[in-house]
């Protein structure tokens, strides 16, 4: 009779290692929206208006504003961000990282982005997402995403008082879009026309109320 050769590992057992180990790899991915239904206009003269949210391990994370001295760091499932139209997705490259590993760094950075400092020009969602992919990936977001915080340093008369707290409810889908100017094709899905705040703050987005389900979830910072 022949001998029976047995293993004493499992695949379970396998798997379990290989996560232990840390070799958890995860996409990063930028999702970019725009403010305003006109961006589809906009975007072509080389003035797009975008908010951008950074996606890892299958949740988006994004900034915003609000009145208080605490995170303004906050996750919503990908692509659906309240209050903005989403436009495409830019790869930024792949991490191994596991998600509670992940989740303590985000914790951690959320306590340098508060929601009242947030700041249109100087700090807002974009260089949030930068920062973020700077750290993650060794490289930042595409330049046209952020340009108009740029431009807007520079003169901040290009910025209307239309744009500061825009909401949009509606949702259509895009092409995905090139690094270099963001451009894409829209398709025939209409949003709905903009409201304005009646806030007076010039230089601050503020987070719309959830939109059916798409809730957002504020990311509790590291205390120092």
């Amino acid at each position: 009779m022949g001998e029976e050769s047995t293993s004493n590992s499992k695949p379970d057992d396998n798997n379990n290692a290989a996560k232990n180990d840390g070799s958890y790899e995860t996409p990063v991915i930028l999702n970019v929206y725009d403010l305003t239904p006109a961006n589809q206009y906009s975007v072509w003269l080389g003035f797009g208006i975008f908010h951008s949210g950074i996606e890892v391990h299958g949740m988006e994370y994004g900034y915003g504003a609000h009145d208080f001295p605490i995170s303004g760091v906050f996750e919503v499932e990908p692509k659906s961000c309240p209050g903005f139209i989403y436009r495409c997705s830019v790869p930024l490259g792949r991490i191994k990282m596991p998600p509670s590993e992940f989740h303590a760094f985000l914790e951690d950075v959320a306590s340098e982005y508060h929601g009242d400092t947030y700041h249109l020009i100087s700090k807002n969602c974009n260089h949030f997402t930068d920062d973020i992919a700077q750290r993650l990936t060794g490289k930042g977001i595409p330049g046209w995403v952020n340009r108009l915080a740029r431009v807007g340093a520079f003169c901040s008369c290009l910025l209307p008082e239309s744009l500061q707290a825009t909401t949009v409810k509606q949702l259509p889908e895009y092409h995905h879009c090139t690094e270099e100017d963001g451009s894409g094709s829209m398709t025939s899905t209409t949003p709905h026309e903009p409201t304005e705040s009646e806030d007076g703050d010039q230089d601050k987005h503020l987070l719309s109320s959830p939109i059916g389900s798409r809730e957002v979830a504020f990311i509790r910072e590291t205390q120092r």
